[in-house]
């Protein structure tokens, strides 16, 4: 089953895993909502698509009103909606505990769980009405749902919690259809991963190279989540470079 037809809602789309995931979802046949923070990445993006496919709508997941206003333009230009890729988020200085500043602390939670959340419970209210009923939610977990690396208690903390989120929509979701699962994405080579490339620290106390791969890869993965029958669910999903530091002891 491919996506001709049907609607998908993409977070963060304009740039890494968002930006792979949104394309593999319209060469697949899905339409696409755009959102994110910055309006052009999102337009560049549009224009790799046949008109009429996507629908750019620049949002900031923190933000109450504006997820209520994104879906709200969901719901207005096409009536329902099919999958949504809960994939915005950020990470934090690479710090010691103590030297975390609670802004930066709420600022992760803000968008990586607190954001995830309200797009969550907008999709539902959307899905558990629209006819034919119910829909997929992929969660955008990590690795980091998985192991910390050093420094890192707050993008740990909230990726960890996003597996209990997406426990408990898989859950919720049963009685109306709604399926949700999870994709832990291990040093793809965006924006945010890259960095792996230069140098990161290890368990060890030492800082070293770390592989990356090419989020192309991701996005096909959850275009692959988001093809199967509402019957089906991926409900975890490890993508990761090959030779990264996370099976065994590095």
């Amino acid at each position: 089953m491919n996506g001709s037809g049907k609607i998908a809602l993409v977070t963060g789309a304009g740039t890494g895993v968002g930006k792979a995931a949104s394309l593999a979802l319209l060469k697949d046949g899905w339409s696409v909502v755009l959102s994110g923070r910055r309006r052009e990445p999102l337009d560049e993006v549009a224009g790799q698509a046949e008109p009429g496919r996507t629908l750019v709508v620049p949002s900031d997941v923190t933000l109450p009103d504006d997820v209520e206003n994104l879906f709200r333009q969901v719901r207005e230009t096409f009536g329902r909606l099919d999958l949504l890729f809960n994939n915005a988020g950020r990470g934090a200085p690479a710090v010691p505990i103590e030297d975390l500043p609670l802004e930066t602390w709420r600022a992760v939670v803000d968008t990586n769980l607190t954001g995830m959340f309200l797009c969550t419970q907008h999709a539902f209210r959307i899905m558990k009405d629209q006819s034919p009923r119910g829909g997929r939610i992929i969660n955008n977990g990590s690795i980091s749902a998985h192991a910390p690396r050093p420094f890192s208690i707050a993008y740990t903390a909230t990726k960890h919690a996003v597996t209990g989120l997406t426990k408990s929509t898989s859950l919720d979701g049963r009685a109306y259809d709604i399926a949700c699962g999870q994709i832990d994405i291990g040093n793809a080579d965006t924006a945010m991963g890259g960095r792996m490339k230069a140098g990161v620290p290890q368990a060890d106390g030492s800082v070293r190279p770390e592989p990356v791969m090419d989020p192309e890869h991701v996005g096909s993965a959850v275009a692959y989540m988001a093809s199967l029958p509402i019957e089906a669910n991926v409900q975890f999903m490890t993508v990761m470079a090959t030779k990264m530091p996370f099976v065994g002891r590095g």
